[in-house]
């Protein structure tokens, strides 16, 4: 029997699963090793490992993508294993190939079983073959009304990069175009291919654990319907409202799927389970998924652990352990769901997650740390374990509630409201989710109240200034009988823009209260902590100031203001329908035919950037014309970059019907 006992072992990633990875290289003796590009000089999975290479550059496809650098760094730190984490280059049969010629542990399943998972395509004739149900493909090119809706997909990638919904067949040319462009771009092979869209249904995977000695493991089901862009957001396990039939099924085609390919290590079988609750075989990813933890909650196993063991030779148990209780995982991400999902980038002041029993946090990231433009913008997954579905999610949305998050713009508010909506709570899932209520969870909510955040902030600046030897109340000569006028401060609130000005004033007391504020009451003020009675009631507000930026933290909300100056520079206006880019990124591709000069339409398409993995589009703000353009394919942008400049057309603008 082979055995390889791992004594140092380099993780070809970074991040949240390089940190997550070396968590458990520590519990186990095993000498970690990081790799990192450039940009994540200092970055926290540097600072974790024990030793750490540098792979010149900061791009992907410069550093983590090369697989050559990647086995050279091993090498040269003393490492013998690679574990390839998840994303770049975990699922690249070439890689694992290298690995292994270099005379190092792969730690991960046969080359050939990746091989033949790679193209979804092929995977999908094998799975056939091995009696897993699946979806009937379909040509685009004989597709009539009846095929319709149309899923198109990446062969040889995941993620979401060239996958497009078709609803309508004159669309279905372009869509072809454009997901074939993306895929080639993302994973240098441009094979899309079509199969039905299946309304409401619901993502369902398997986690399977396989070793060398012909055991396989089905370690239970889990939910992760709720996506955006096609990626998952909210994962559970198990998968709530299957029947044991269902499940059994999922389980069996899940352990048939591995067995079809001599699978050895963690890997997941995902299925698509219509609503009226049969399921199609997905894909098989052959590596660890980032969901991985719900499973590790339920069962109580670390999956990381495992697959060190079976590298190393080891043998799983004749059975897996007993699932126990639910757990429910939220990814974190720095984005405005409100402006199509925008990565936002900057940095990172402060993400403590509250710390109690059934809660553990998976992050890449501390206070402290920059958010880049060159990776995913997901800062950490918070997961809540208990014993039933209703407890795990109750406390999973309270820690993320009461978290303190500060800089750039996070997801964190779209993830309590999620958890706690109706749909959610009562286990109605599907893919469609937030396509259907995301204005909903994006509006303004109630309970909200950043009037009294504001008050908050400013009654703490004004102490600030006091306590930092700045203007105080004075008196000339006698006492004076004369009230002292009401400072004003005005902030706007981020991202919304909302503006909020607050008049307050220093009495001779020390401690200031709010000019005109009916029903508000001041407790105690600090510098960095408020107490108001609001009609009777004391809040608490936690204030956080940073240059122009201030955070304000209270037990069920938080806000970011920026502190605005009283008078508005004009130097910081734009000319009317500037194009500004919205994040720091590439220019991937313009409209065709997109010239200065050009007519456009309102809403019209006409540029394309990628940013943290991710395509965004520059919309036409209205009808008129291309008056000047200042963007083309390649050119590397930063925030605020002025890209395009439309001139509105009056005659486009329609006229109300009264002055008609």
């Amino acid at each position: 029997m082979r055995s390889d006992v791992i004594q140092t072992l380099l993780v070809a990633n970074r991040g949240e699963i390089a940190c997550r990875i070396f968590r458990t290289c520590r519990d186990l003796g095993i000498t970690t090793v990081a790799v990192y590009s450039d940009a994540d000089d200092g970055a926290l999975h540097v600072r974790e490992a024990d030793l750490a290479v540098r792979l010149p550059g900061a791009a992907p496809a410069d550093t983590y993508l090369r697989g050559d650098l990647v086995v050279a760094a091993a090498l040269a730190a003393g490492a013998d294993a690679v574990h390839p984490g998840y994303g770049f280059l975990s699922e690249n049969a070439a890689f694992a190939a290298a690995v292994q010629d270099a005379g190092l542990v792969w730690v991960g399943p046969p080359v050939k079983a990746i091989e033949l998972m790679a193209s979804k395509t092929r995977a999908k004739g094998l799975m056939a073959g091995a009696g897993v149900p699946l979806l009937a493909p379909v040509d685009p090119a004989t597709a009539g009304e009846d095929d319709l809706p149309l899923l198109l997909k990446a062969a040889a990638g995941g993620g979401g990069r060239g996958m497009r919904i078709v609803r309508e067949l004159g669309s279905l040319p372009s869509e072809l175009l454009a997901a074939a462009a993306e895929a080639a771009s993302a994973f240098g092979d441009g094979e899309v291919f079509a199969e039905p869209y299946v309304e409401r249904g619901r993502h369902v995977e398997v986690q399977v654990m396989a070793d060398e000695h012909d055991t396989v493991w089905a370690l239970g089901t889990r939910d992760c319907s709720l996506q955006r862009r096609h990626q998952k957001v909210i994962e559970e396990a198990p998968a709530p409202g299957l029947d044991d039939a269902l499940r059994a099924r999922l389980h069996e085609a899940a352990t048939a799927a591995a067995r079809a390919v001599g699978y050895r290590g963690a890997g997941t079988v995902e299925f698509l389970v219509s609503a009226d609750g049969r399921p199609y075989f997905l894909e098989m990813n052959t590596r660890l998924q980032v969901e991985h933890p719900v499973t590790e909650a339920v069962f109580g196993l670390d999956l990381v652990a495992l697959q060190l063991r079976v590298a190393e030779g080891g043998a799983l148990g004749p059975t897996p352990p007993s699932p126990s209780g639910h757990a429910v995982e939220a990814r974190l991400y720095a984005e405005d769901p409100a402006r199509d999902w925008q990565p936002q980038t900057g940095a990172l002041l402060a993400l403590d997650v509250p710390d109690a029993p059934g809660l553990r946090l998976d992050t890449g990231y501390t206070g402290g740390d920059t958010i880049g433009v060159h990776y995913d913008p997901m800062l950490a997954k918070v997961i809540a374990h208990a014993p039933t579905r209703a407890e795990a999610v109750r406390l999973l949305a309270r820690a993320l509630e009461r978290a303190r998050i500060h800089g750039p713009v996070t997801n964190r508010e779209l993830l309590v409201r999620s958890l706690r909506h109706p749909d959610f709570t009562a286990a109605r899932l599907d893919t469609g989710f937030y396509d259907r209520h995301l204005a909903a969870l994006t509006a303004p909510a109630a309970g909200r109240d950043p009037a009294r955040a504001a008050l908050a902030a400013a009654l703490a600046a004004a102490v600030r200034t006091t306590a930092s030897g700045g203007p105080v109340p004075t008196r000339f000569g006698a006492w004076r009988n004369v009230p002292s006028g009401p400072q004003v401060k005005r902030y706007r609130s981020e991202p919304d823009g909302a503006e909020h000005e607050v008049a307050h004033r220093t009495p001779r007391t020390g401690t200031p209260e709010p000019h005109d504020a009916p029903g508000v009451r001041v407790r105690s003020v600090t510098p960095d902590r408020v107490t108001l009675e609001l009609d009777g009631v004391a809040r608490h507000f936690t204030v956080t100031a940073d240059g122009v930026r201030v955070y304000v933290d209270t037990d069920a909300a938080s806000y970011t203001f920026t502190v605005l100056p009283r008078f508005t520079d004009p130097a910081t206006h734009t000319e009317p329908g500037s194009l500004l880019a919205p994040m720091p990124g590439t220019v991937v591709r313009l409209a065709e035919g997109l010239a200065t000069g050009a007519p456009v339409e309102a809403g019209q398409p006409l540029i394309w950037l990628e940013a943290m993995k991710m395509e965004h589009r520059i919309l036409a703000p209205a009808s008129g014309t291309l008056t000047a353009l200042h963007a083309a394919p390649g050119h590397q942008v930063e925030v605020g970059a002025l890209l395009a400049v439309v001139q509105e057309d009056p005659a486009a603008i329609p006229v109300p019907e009264e002055t008609a």
